[in-house]
């Protein structure tokens, strides 16, 4: 289904964030003062790091004419199509420690990662 413009509402699609992700994701949204219901969370993964692949989080305007849009309680996801094969019911959180604070995945796709958890293969 289309929506505004050229985006693609992503039916069948599952990204879950935490209460918490949620959270973070509308401060780092204040801040960078983008608005909620045009602006949202890019999502995607990248060739690299020590396992093959690697998260990537950024906050964006607007959504690229390509991409998917999932809502996700009052934030809207952005997923490219290369990103979408990998992305299908991940769970993203943040947590804060005594060892640093940031968002983590948990990936049904992911057959493994590396030890600092910041990469993963599929």
């Amino acid at each position: 289904m289309t929506t505004s413009g050229q985006e693609t509402q992503a039916s069948g699609i599952q990204v879950t964030l935490t209460p918490r992700a949620v959270e973070e994701v509308l401060k780092f949204m204040e801040a960078e003062k983008v608005l909620p219901d045009v602006a949202g969370l890019r999502v995607g993964v990248l060739p690299g790091g020590c396992s093959g692949f690697k998260y990537s989080l950024n906050i964006e305007e607007q959504a690229l004419e390509d991409d998917y849009v999932v809502p996700v309680d009052r934030i809207r996801v952005f997923v490219d199509g290369f990103s979408l094969q990998y992305l299908n019911g991940v769970t993203i959180d943040y947590v804060s420690s005594m060892q640093g604070s940031g968002f983590t995945f948990s990936n049904p796709n992911s057959t493994g990662g590396c030890g600092c958890g910041s990469s993963f293969n599929a």
